[in-house]
């Protein structure tokens, strides 16, 4: 075997000369000795029969999901992924695709985002939506930015309960443009409406919620919009997606805009990412929207046609009003939840909800009967509930993993007055059986 070499010693000694160096050391005089290194120490080649082995090797300490029955969630879920997404997206015109700037040449590029939009404003109840956001903390950010904007303040008020990382994203965002975020407080795991009303006031441009919230429970969108609206603040919902096959859209409740993370419309847990945001608001704000608009358009012979619209963006035209740095997108990510919803039908995203639905409430009160738990809130939930475990959660995670099974999350980690809360995802996926063995394991576990 040879070894790979990029360029050859003649092709090196071309380029030095065209650029005016005698050699590859006066090219990177400028850089100081004591970062320098005289050289890699790696080893020896080997054969791609070899390398194979030593990566299968080192795979094989990880467990994924299909070895291990998944009841941990916290922002990621393991839904059933049709076998049909696989096959779509691995073609070449979509693998390779980014970002449509030449639009007679990428038609198909910019249906299929349109039609991802369409599907969000769908769910949402919203006017609409972008060509998606990195995630869903992000675009809860990007929504923060959006709406201090257009009131043309820089009070912002989030909801205790929201997930914790998307707290530090929004934290991150404000210290950056002198934006000010203050806490709202919990009852009973939901926002405090008494808090909220008397926080409020006409400082107060932007206010964020989730539902389902970090702990699962369903929040009242009406009620809050309500007391925002009079305050003529803004409204930011951070809702999952798919529960909206389920629960009323949350532009009909009165949001402002509608953020969210749609993996569990068809993308893989794929270790932690990539995943998609999604973005939706009002035609009112559809001006200020971050990213980039698929709009729908005819030629010149009439015929229908797609465009990037309302582009202004930092790269790009109109840079002088970008309306964020956000500068990409996740169209492909995006597909892949456009070939779900179309696969699915309406008829079957309902059907996965309430599977999902039905099945928390089920293994909830499983695992209330091996009298290891006890209940902590005592709302209505979707997916994922919290019980107050008697024991060592991380010693029972451990027990449940060497059985093959990964357990739900420690929220003590991020809640300081849940110590020793469980948080226990279930989605349509689990089965009867699955949610027994579940009980089972834990009934035998000593505490």
């Amino acid at each position: 075997m040879h070894k790979y070499i990029s360029h050859t010693t003649e092709e090196i000694n071309q380029m030095l000369t065209d650029i005016g160096f005698n050699s590859i050391e006066e090219l990177f005089q400028d850089i100081p000795e004591e970062v320098k290194i005289d050289g890699l120490n790696l080893p020896d080649g080997l054969s791609e029969v070899e390398v194979l082995s030593i990566m299968k090797r080192l795979a094989s300490k990880n467990k994924s999901i299909e070895e291990q029955t998944c009841f941990l969630g916290a922002g990621a879920y393991d839904h059933y992924i049709p076998t049909v997404i696989d096959s779509l997206i691995s073609r070449q015109e979509f693998y390779t695709a980014y970002t449509p700037y030449q639009p007679e040449i990428s038609q198909g590029t910019l249906r299929a985002i349109f039609e991802f939009q369409t599907m969000i404003c769908e769910l949402t109840g919203l006017d609409v939506a972008n060509a998606s956001m990195y995630d869903a903390p992000t675009a809860v950010a990007e929504a923060m930015n959006m709406i201090c904007g257009a009131a043309r303040r820089d009070q912002v008020l989030i909801a205790g309960n929201t997930h914790p990382e998307t707290k530090k994203i929004v934290d991150t965002y404000a210290g950056a443009t002198d934006k000010t975020v203050t806490e709202l407080k919990c009852v009973d795991g939901k926002i405090d409406v008494e808090d909220l009303r008397n926080k409020m006031s006409k400082e107060i441009g932007c206010v964020i919620i989730q539902t389902p919230n970090f702990f699962g429970l369903i929040e009242n969108i009406q009620e809050v919009a309500d007391i925002v609206h009079e305050f003529k603040g803004y409204l930011v919902v951070s809702a999952d997606p798919l529960s909206l096959g389920l629960l009323e859209a949350p532009g009909n409740l009165g949001a402002d805009v509608v953020v969210g993370e749609a993996q569990v419309l068809g993308n893989s847990l794929s270790f932690g990412g990539p995943y998609v945001g999604y973005f939706s608001t009002t035609k009112k704000l559809m001006r200020k929207i971050p990213g980039r608009v698929v709009g729908e358009t005819k030629d010149a012979d009439g015929n229908r046609g797609y465009v990037l619209t309302l582009q202004s963006r930092e790269q790009h035209i109109r840079r002088e009003k970008a309306t964020s740095n956000i500068c990409s997108n996740q169209a492909l990510c995006a597909l892949i939840s456009s070939i779900y919803v179309s696969v699915m039908g309406k008829v079957g995203i309902k059907e996965v909800a309430t599977q999902t639905a039905q099945k928390s409430y089920y293994a909830r009160e499983k695992l209330l009967e091996t009298n290891k738990f006890t209940p902590v809130f005592n709302s209505p939930f979707f997916r994922e509930f919290v019980l107050k475990f008697e024991g060592d959660i991380e010693a029972l995670n451990a027990y449940l993993e060497a059985n093959n099974v990964l357990g739900g999350y420690n929220i003590g980690k991020d809640f300081e007055d849940l110590k020793g809360c469980y948080l226990i995802a279930v989605t349509e996926k689990r089965t009867k059986e699955e949610i027994d063995n579940l009980a089972l394991l834990i009934s035998k576990f000593e505490v």
